[in-house]
């Protein structure tokens, strides 16, 4: 059997941050924001070349051990099989283990790549089966269904299976991300968590989550109590004890804050009319940063010229 046809001409893919759990919404919801990793790929005659400028310049992988090669090469087996060669060119925006998806975003920007680089990858590998894919990589669906999709995702597991909606935020809120110099990895801030948890604390999540869709979506007034957590953030305080605390002053100015993802960043969800006084409200120590929703998700945009199809040889 005949393996793939690839295109001769490199890809760019563009990738957004993404902020998971949104307070109560613990590996569930995720958003979508206006900070991007730009990719590009080209397949080559032999090898792997790969370029890193920005973020984990200093400190990626130039392999194939690095997460967006491991990521590319996953996607082309379900493809078909493998390109001779590789070339990778990375300009990384977002930041690495602060709890904005970095991690999410380079795994949708490899297998969005293989799939746009090869010819007739739309059919062979549909949307459902890209969310499937990136989830089986990442581990759980949060960060690359809102990834993917854009906007204000809600993800789940039916059967193994990942699946995702997608929800359009109120137009009336900003995020404000507010960035501190050093990194937390996911698996200690994961490994923190207790194995299991008072039923009066899963069912006060569980409501604020249901609230939160509301809230995020049509009645931003009631972001402060929707975004109430009792699962996650206090028991990962050892490990970002600043960042639980910048959480717990803005609330307390009435400012609906949570920790991003696994943290450190501290998300904002703020009125638009007062998004550049909560950038302020931080201090020393956090890079803060008002943001857009991104509302496209992840997205390839080829750079092809005429004739861009023709199969490499």
């Amino acid at each position: 059997m005949a393996g793939p046809a690839f295109r001769a001409a490199a890809v760019r893919v563009r990738v957004p941050a993404t902020s998971a759990n949104l307070g109560p919404g613990f590996d569930a919801f995720g958003l979508s924001l206006g900070l991007y990793d730009d990719v590009v790929v080209r397949v080559a005659d032999s090898g792997l070349h790969i370029d890193i400028a920005g973020e984990g310049a200093a400190t990626l992988p130039r392999d194939e051990s690095h997460l967006l090669v491991r990521s590319l090469r996953t996607a082309f087996d379900l493809l078909g099989g493998q390109p001779r060669g590789l070339e990778v060119v990375c300009a990384n925006r977002i930041p690495h283990g602060r709890g904005l998806g970095s991690s999410s975003a380079a795994i949708c920007a490899g297998i969005l790549a293989a799939r746009a680089v090869t010819i007739g990858g739309d059919a062979r590998l549909d949307e459902t089966a890209l969310l499937e894919l990136a989830t089986e990589i990442e581990g759980h669906p949060d960060n690359v269904a809102a990834c993917l999709l854009g906007g204000f995702t809600l993800a789940w597991t039916d059967r193994s299976a990942a699946r995702a909606i997608r929800m359009e935020p109120a137009d009336s809120v900003v995020p404000v991300v507010f960035v501190p110099e050093k990194p937390v990895l996911t698996e200690t801030a994961r490994g923190l968590l207790p194995r299991t948890v008072p039923h009066v604390d899963a069912a006060a999540n569980a409501g604020r989550a249901a609230l939160l869709v509301e809230a995020l979506t049509r009645r931003p007034e009631l972001l402060l109590p929707a975004t109430e957590d009792r699962l996650h953030q206090e028991y990962r305080a050892p490990a970002m004890r600043q960042s639980v605390d910048l959480v717990n002053r803005l609330r307390a100015d009435g400012v609906p804050a949570v920790i991003s993802g696994a943290g450190p960043t501290v998300l904002a969800l703020a009125e638009d009319s007062a998004a550049d006084k909560v950038a302020r409200l931080a201090g020393e120590g956090w890079a803060a940063n008002r943001l857009a929703f991104d509302m496209a998700g992840a997205s390839v945009l080829p750079l092809a010229p005429a004739g861009g199809d023709t199969p490499a040889q």
